[in-house]
């Protein structure tokens, strides 16, 4: 209950302050407004299973190039966030019900869409005793009964103060990828990511491996918020001790005046470095560009992954 206050309270501090300009963004991050037909083919699909997508609530720069391809990341238990994290678009307050409906309309809409691989991510859940994780048990069901062929992921929020059950639950519905993303560096964490705590996050990724070893573990970070390079490179090092298989990395970019401002815009060559440290570091995959983000080209990159483990695994027997 105190967190929820506290949140409703900067939220309302957030609201009364000044509003800066918008930054121009350079030209490595400008993206053509949606207008191909399959991008409309998805908006319908989406509205008329009454499903809601983190492309749209999170403003995502990549939904046109997505959707056209008929790709779109599901957001379950609603549109309203009990938490009010400064980099976030999606919207605070007190959400609705849980609908029942929804694992099945998931299902749907993947089989409608023909994915072979699918991405789903959630609202922090807070006001819910599980924090959300029977919704994902209860979806991951439903494609496995529905579409068995399709692949999924699922990004989870860090399931605060309940994260061993709930990761229990999910792990053993047997999803293929296993996502939560740390965000930022520790000590952005009380401006950028208030209601969440950093190692309670890495625990979180490191209890999905302790419990199973097979699913693929994935992280990501947005860079542009005034972290150092070497706060970047320790986060690197803490996720390969927690035993995460692939580091996705993009550019922060600032959804409303009202939100965290973008301290720098990393160049594609600073993305291009810390890439390739990443790689050295040990990740099965890394993916970092300034348009990066945890659900961008997912499909691909979970058949790099398999690749990459099999080649690891081939190399571990020689």
């Amino acid at each position: 209950m105190a967190s929820r206050a506290a949140n409703r309270y900067l939220a309302l501090m957030n609201a009364l302050l000044p509003v800066p300009p918008r930054q121009r963004k350079p030209d490595w991050i400008r993206v053509k407004a949606p207008v191909s037909e399959g991008y409309a083919e998805t908006r319908r699909l989406m509205r008329s299973l009454g499903l809601v997508t983190v492309c749209e609530e999170a403003a995502c720069p990549n939904i046109g190039e997505c959707w056209t391809k008929k790709h779109a990341t599901v957001m379950i238990l609603g549109d309203t966030c009990t938490r009010a994290c400064a980099f976030c678009n999606v919207k605070t307050g007190m959400p609705r019900a849980v609908d029942v409906l929804e694992p099945e309309h998931v299902a749907t809409a993947a089989a409608e869409l023909g994915l072979e691989h699918i991405v789903i991510t959630s609202v922090d859940r807070d006001d819910l005793p599980d924090g959300g994780a029977n919704q994902f048990v209860k979806v991951i069901e439903a494609l496995r009964r529905n579409t068995p062929n399709t692949t999924i992921e699922i990004l989870t929020p860090d399931f605060r103060n309940k994260h061993e059950a709930a990761v229990e639950a999910i792990v053993a519905a047997r999803p293929d990828v296993y996502n939560h993303n740390l965000e930022t560096v520790p000590r952005l964490y009380p401006t950028i990511r208030p209601g969440a705590r950093y190692y309670a996050s890495l625990r979180l990724l490191e209890t999905v491996k302790r419990l199973d070893p097979s699913i693929f573990t994935k992280s990501g970070v947005m860079v542009g918020l005034g972290e150092q390079r070497l706060e970047v490179h320790q986060v690197m090092d803490d996720m390969r001790s927690a035993g995460i298989d692939f580091l996705t990395m993009g550019q922060y970019l600032q959804p409303t005046p009202r939100h965290a401002t973008v301290e720098e815009f990393v160049t594609p060559d600073a993305f291009r470095a810390y890439a390739s440290i990443a790689r050295a570091k040990g990740f099965l995959l890394v993916a970092a560009s300034p348009l990066t983000r945890s659900s961008y080209h997912a499909g691909d990159d979970f058949a790099k992954m398999q690749a990459a483990r099999t080649e690891q695994l081939a190399r571990a027997t020689r």
